[in-house]
C-alpha cells in the first residue's frame, strides 16, 4: 500500500513541478519576448492583466504547495526510500525551493508589485518596462530550470522508489 502511494505521490509532482516550468518556460520562451516588443504602454497593461489574472490559480497553488508537500514527503521518504530514490526525493525541495518558491516571492512578485502601481501609460511605467523585461525573464530562467530539475528528480524518485517488501 505504502508503495503505491508514494508511486502515485512522486509522478503526481513530476507532473505537477513539469506543469509550472512548463508555464514558466512558456514566459521566457515567447510571450514576454512578445510583450516587450509591443508598445509599452500595451505590453504594460498586458502584464498587469496577468499578474491579476494568476492570482488563485492551480498555477499558484503549485508554486505554494509543491514545496510543502516536498518537505512532507522527504521526511516520510527517508525511512521509506533507498539509494537514488531518497536522494532525488530528498534533492527536490532543496532545487524547488531556493529556485521557484524564492525566486518568485523576492524577484518575481516584487516587480510585478512594482509594476502594478504604474500607470501602464505613464513615461515612469515606460522606464521601468526595459528594465522589468530582461530583468524578470532572466530570473523566470531560474524558477523554469527549477521546476524542470524538480520534475526529473521526481521521474527519477518514482522509477527508482524500491518495491513492496
Amino acid at each position: 500500500m505504502t508503495f503505491d502511494w508514494i508511486i502515485l505521490a512522486l509522478s503526481a509532482l513530476a507532473l505537477w513541478s513539469a506543469i509550472v516550468g512548463g508555464i514558466f518556460w512558456a514566459f521566457s520562451d515567447f510571450i514576454m519576448k512578445a510583450l516587450i516588443r509591443a508598445e509599452p504602454a500595451a505590453g504594460i497593461e498586458a502584464m498587469q492583466e496577468i499578474n491579476k489574472t494568476v492570482i488563485g490559480t492551480q498555477f499558484v497553488a503549485g508554486i505554494l504547495l509543491i514545496p510543502a508537500l516536498s518537505v512532507g514527503l522527504a521526511i516520510y521518504a527517508s525511512g521509506a526510500a533507498t539509494g537514488l530514490a531518497m536522494q532525488a526525493i530528498i534533492l527536490a525541495p532543496l532545487v524547488f525551493i531556493p529556485s521557484v518558491l524564492l525566486m518568485t516571492m523576492i524577484g518575481n512578485v516584487p516587480m510585478n508589485n512594482r509594476l502594478a502601481r504604474l500607470d501602464y501609460r505613464s513615461e515612469d511605467a515606460a522606464a521601468y518596462w526595459k528594465t522589468y523585461g530582461r530583468r524578470w525573464t532572466r530570473l523566470n530562467h531560474v524558477r523554469t530550470a527549477g521546476s524542470l530539475a524538480t520534475a526529473i528528480l521526481y521521474m527519477i524518485a518514482a522509477l527508482t522508489f524500491p518495491g513492496p517488501v
